[in-house]
């Protein structure tokens, strides 16, 4: 009968993707239905159809972004620098899980189960459903909203759009029904109470900010609102005492053992997790979180690190200048804990790793996500962690105007002893603000101004890497960010460098016009040096390209972006679309 289940399961699934474009398939049966919903074990393989956790791409999510260059064809790449429309810009717009939560929401009732089980099997499908209409929002905002499966003659098959603040209103409606309902003991790596609490921080603090940022809607008069909501349900995971930061004392280790364990369940920050299971071959990714795959760190993403004793980097004479060994010395230990650092040892290797430098790439390469062992490449990992319920309730307050020291000392210096790093104080970051950040985020202002960028800063290193830049900085209002291309390591000019920190030459960088010598010069321990030959972007000749040709900052791109206000914080819908239910209106210049 289980097996029977499983195919009842995949022929609903797979007949209501078979269309994506539209909402008016209808392939469940009646005698399907009523030989499927009748007990527990039917909602919950239901459900475990929807279950959907982002893996190791989590880590691979800022490609195009102010923090990482990307050598991919990732959208936002390709409409900053490109002609985008309606006619070129065809994805995103696609309905078929909507379907499927759908039905489950109007047929879970028929399973003659316990009053507090069913509930929690309609939490879990109203989760599902916030969570697809928060990322449908965040990438159209006006949408039509559907809280049932249409038949194909069903007239609101064609509606106009609705408006942002109905499609959220309903987004919040189901996202705080499934904080309520859903369960708090459930198997490991499955949805439970304080995962929708954590969804519904984050689509609050979203919206909140957007709102707040974004005169274009028209909503700033609610944007407190959603700040308040953010900040409760933050404060409510906060106070649960279910979760900590993971702390033994270990500022070196303890951040890094969220990103590259195999196993998070003793881990009391990981509030949901995407398990590893290497029986059903789901893997890390290794082969692509780290090297020269795709993405690698930006130079002002490095920089905005913090020093070891809490000063900026930006304020150390020569900071522009400074090699890669230099860049790492005496900083905020989740920077050689994020990135390779001179000195990291890959395993089954006994010597230091050399930077692979590659053309179109900054030159830094990526550890987060990335397991070092060489007997499996698995890492479970953390959907949502409890430092961000953190960040969250401190960006809320400071965004409300109304946070105090406390508040910092209870989240985001909480953060920072992880780090060994000094405490955020409050008066500090309101009197001293950082002028890279001012020009980073021009609009942000008021008596709390210093410490909202400093929470920003925080942000952004401590989810470096995680998926969460871009969506800040539409959020934000900061898309101008992202014109600035990307750079990477500096060199001097041309001649040897010490990668390692050892003191020890590794690589010899030669102007383009130049041969590399045979046999290849070694270095005092007898080892070959690795030869760059350093040009011009462009230069076909070229190993390494640098700002200057044979000096400077390793050049990623020589496309400069355009973003368009308001317009690219907005997607359009496919054209084809639009003609098929001429209801569907473009927004914000599309």
């Amino acid at each position: 009968m289980k097996n029977s289940y499983k195919l009842i399961l995949v022929f609903f699934l797979a007949l209501a993707g078979c269309n994506d474009d539209f909402l008016d398939t209808n392939p469940e049966s009646s005698l399907a239905k009523d030989n499927f919903f009748n007990s527990e074990s039917d909602l919950q393989l239901y459900i475990n159809g929807l279950h959907s956790l982002p893996g190791y791409g989590m880590f691979l999510g800022d490609q195009g972004t102010d923090d990482m260059a990307t050598t991919g064809a990732v959208e936002i790449k390709n409409i900053i620098i490109g002609s985008p429309s309606s006619e070129n810009i065809s994805t995103g717009w696609s309905w078929s899980r909507l379907r499927s939560i759908n039905f489950f929401l109007e047929n879970f009732v028929k399973a003659e189960i316990e009053a507090d089980a069913k509930l929690h099997f309609e939490g879990l499908g109203k989760y599902y459903r916030a969570e697809f209409y928060f990322d449908k929002v965040k990438r159209y905002s006006d949408v039509p909203w559907y809280s049932k499966t249409l038949d194909p003659e069903d007239e609101s098959l064609y509606k106009p759009r609705d408006p942002r603040a109905l499609v959220v209103d309903s987004i919040i409606g189901d996202i705080q029904f499934a904080s309520q309902h859903i369960k708090e003991e459930v198997a490991y790596g499955n949805i439970d109470k304080w995962s929708a609490i954590m969804l519904q921080a984050r689509i609050a603090l979203y919206e909140g900010t957007f709102r707040k940022y974004h005169a274009e809607l028209n909503l700033q008069g609610t944007a407190n609102e959603y700040l308040e909501m953010a900040m409760n349900a933050a404060k409510e995971l906060m106070d649960s005492g279910n979760f900590a930061i993971y702390n033994t004392g270990n500022p070196d280790k303890d951040y890094s053992a969220l990103f590259n364990s195999e196993d998070l369940s003793g881990i009391s920050e990981a509030i949901l997790v995407n398990v590893y299971d290497v029986d059903k071959k789901k893997t890390s990714g290794n082969g692509t979180v780290f090297g020269n795959y795709e993405q690698s760190a930006s130079k002002a993403l490095m920089d905005s690190y913090l020093m070891s004793d809490g000063t900026r980097f930006s304020e150390q004479v020569g900071s522009d200048t400074f090699t890669f060994v230099e860049e790492f010395q005496n900083r905020d230990p989740r920077l050689s804990q994020t990135f390779v650092y001179p000195g990291w040892i890959a395993a089954g290797s006994t010597n230091p790793y050399v930077l692979e430098l590659n053309k179109n790439f900054t030159g830094y390469h990526q550890l987060k996500g990335y397991n070092n062992t060489v007997e499996s490449a698995g890492v479970d990992v953390a959907v949502y962690r409890y430092a961000e319920a953190l960040l969250i309730y401190a960006e809320a307050k400071a965004e409300l105007g109304t946070i105090e020291q406390n508040d910092l000392d209870i989240s985001i210096n909480k953060l920072r002893a992880r780090a060994g790093l000094p405490n955020l104080d409050l008066s500090i970051a309101n009197g001293n603000t950082d002028p890279i950040l001012e020009d980073n985020f021009p609009n942000v202002s008021g008596s709390n101004k210093g410490v909202i960028l400093e929470i920003r800063r925080e942000r952004r290193v401590e989810f470096a890497a995680e998926s969460f830049r871009f969506d800040d900085l539409m959020r934000w209002h900061a898309g101008k960010i992202l014109e600035i291309i990307p750079q990477g390591l500096y060199f001097s000019g041309l001649g040897k460098y010490d990668m390692t920190g050892d003191g020890v030459v590794d690589i010899s960088i030669i102007s383009s016009s130049e041969d590399i010598p045979s046999p290849k010069e070694t270095n005092s321990l007898g080892v070959d040096l690795i030869y760059y030959k350093a040009g011009f972007f462009g230069d076909s000749r070229a190993s390494l390209f640098l700002s200057n040709g044979t000096s400077g900052n390793m050049v990623t791109s020589v496309d400069q972006p355009n973003f368009v206000e308001p317009k690219y914080y907005y997607r359009p819908i496919p054209a084809h679309q639009v003609a098929l239910n001429p209801q569907l209106k473009q927004i914000m210049g599309w």
